[in-house]
């Protein structure tokens, strides 16, 4: 067979890895890698559509089958041009097909064509921020890009940033791989300073936790956060030594956010509590679940009032300050010790890109790290006051984006995913079949499908009825949405809503990113979820409550 003849030419040599580590291994592969990249780079959503699925009817089991083997061969086993077809022909298929704009279930959306180019160049550069030595000019470009977005955060003056984006000694920001690792980064800078050195006492980042508490009389450290946090709080608290447990939920209002008179009540008890310490109140700018913000500046207010650091999740609705018509849903943010950014959210960058800033220039300097080798004293080094080590060159990309499309091309973006929210919404309340759960405040919704005969009446709300018929209610959207996901023409995700005083709920969940994505898209959404209800759900259904 041709293959195995080429396959005997698969050697491990001198000769072979000249070849194929500094350019393509034969003119098929040339020809094979340029016919796929001159689509993907020019024609990137074209390629999607064609190549990859929105979701494909087969089983993990099955896929999973497929890939077993576990050893490594020890001579080459395909080519360039083969691993590219088996890229393209066995994998793509039966990944997801993210950019489609009948994805609206995830905060993973399209990418612009150009992200491509751009990470293109940054790998190919391969510049490692962590270190000047690795990166000279890229750590420069580094902090203007992330001074720019400081400055969308906090609102200084020209001075300020005069001062301080190229100043070795001050830090505004690090990039880190995602809105987890920023979430951690601003605790551990709120711990450190929490428990700073003082004469008798090393500080907590070198003597530990326990002599830090133990110094200043404490026996417990509190986390104060929205129930509808990120679970990378928890991981967050985890990780610092002070314990999932630490992490407090405050209960929620109707509109789904942070309820501040239970925050300042909360706040008081624990100021009773001498043997407490509040590390941070985390205040979140659009909720993972229901995309709601909670009422920063109040709780703004709160945090100076029992001076404490306030840190804002804004990962996914941080970048909605770029757009001058819903910019004011933020309001307070710019009041805040710390705030997390994910780029690869609604800055619509590829993975992965994640952003803390600080408000202190030298806020960071309680993180900071020395090595001989690296990130010597006196440095300018990026990586001295980061969590992150060795990364790529990810300020590139945001960089270029900013530059090429600008605050008004990413405000048209953020304006179309919230408008065409609402308008979903509005399509949702109308039919009767369906029940808006929790209403967008950014570009995130929330609703089910009930029908008629299991809506629960209020004189049954508490009873043996009402239960069943809420159990029944989310088995159906359970299914429902497996259904539709199972199918391949569309997707949105789901959830369980758990919140104080309120029933278990699942519902369906949307989020609007693709401007592709037109409110005739989500009609015909609806529409085949009426139809799959109606088709495979209903008949299995009791006729009565």
């Amino acid at each position: 067979m041709v293959i195995d003849k080429t396959k005997k030419h698969l050697v491990a040599n001198l000769e072979a890895l000249e070849r194929i580590f500094h350019r393509p291994d034969s003119d098929q592969s040339r020809m094979v890698l340029t016919k796929y990249m001159e689509q993907i780079l020019f024609g990137l959503h074209d390629f999607l559509r064609e190549n990859v699925g929105i979701t494909e009817e087969i089983s993990l089991k099955e896929l999973a089958s497929r890939f077993t083997s576990s050893e490594i061969a020890q001579r080459p086993a395909k080519t360039l041009t083969d691993v590219i077809s088996e890229i393209i022909e066995e994998i793509a298929p039966h990944a997801v097909n993210v950019s489609s704009p009948y994805f609206v279930g995830h905060m993973t959306s399209a990418i612009p064509f150009f992200m491509v180019h751009l990470n293109t160049i940054v790998t190919a550069l391969n510049q490692n921020p962590v270190k000047l030595e690795t990166s000279k000019v890229v750590s420069v470009y580094e902090r203007q890009v992330l001074a720019k977005v400081h400055r969308l955060l906090f609102r200084f003056n020209d001075d300020f940033y005069d001062t301080h984006v190229q100043k070795p000694e001050s830090t505004l920001g690090s990039f880190v791989e995602d809105g987890t690792l920023a979430n951690l980064s601003a605790l551990w800078v709120a711990r450190n300073r929490l428990f700073p050195s003082t004469s008798a006492y090393a500080g907590v980042e070198q003597d530990g936790l326990a002599a830090a508490m133990q110094t200043r009389g404490v026996r417990r450290v509190r986390v104060l956060v929205s129930e509808l946090c990120h679970y990378s709080i928890r991981k967050a608290s985890g990780v610092l030594g002070i314990g999932n447990s630490a992490v407090i939920p405050i209960a929620v209002d109707r509109n789904n956010r942070m309820d501040i008179h239970t925050l300042r009540n909360t706040l008081e008890e624990l100021r009773r509590d001498p043997e407490t310490a509040v590390l941070a109140v985390i205040g979140i700018a659009g909720t993972t679940e229901t995309g709601s913000v909670d009422p920063l500046c109040a709780i703004s207010d709160l945090c100076r009032e029992h001076g404490i650091h306030f840190h804002v999740d804004a990962a996914w609705g941080g970048p909605v300050l770029l757009s001058q018509q819903y910019a004011g849903l933020l309001d307070g943010i710019e009041r805040a010790d710390s705030v997390t950014i994910d780029g690869h959210k609604q800055f619509y960058l590829p993975m992965s890109n994640g952003m803390v800033f600080f408000r202190d220039p030298n806020a960071m300097d309680a993180v900071a790290y020395h090595a001989n080798y690296i990130n010597r004293p006196g440095s300018v080094d990026l990586g001295i006051r980061s969590l992150v080590g060795s990364r790529s060159a990810t300020s590139m990309v945001l960089g270029s984006a900013l530059d090429i499309m600008g605050s008004g091309g990413y405000a048209l973006l953020i304006d179309h995913g919230i408008d065409t929210a609402r308008a979903f919404a509005k399509e949702i309340r109308r039919r009767k079949d369906f029940e808006l759960v929790t209403a967008p405040e950014l570009n995130i919704l929330t609703y089910r499908l009930v029908p008629e005969q299991w809506r629960t009446p209020a004189a049954l709300t508490g009873s043996a009825d009402a239960v069943t018929c809420s159990d029944v209610v989310n088995r159906i959207n359970v299914r429902l949405q497996r259904l539709q996901r199972e199918a391949g023409n569309s997707f949105v995700s789901r959830t369980t809503l758990r919140r104080t005083g309120c029933p278990e709920t699942v519902v369906l969940r949307a989020v609007i990113m693709n401007p592709r994505t037109t409110p005739d898209i989500l009609r015909s959404i609806l529409d085949e979820q009426e139809a799959i209800f109606q088709e495979r759900i209903a008949p299995t259904l009791p006729r009565e409550p």
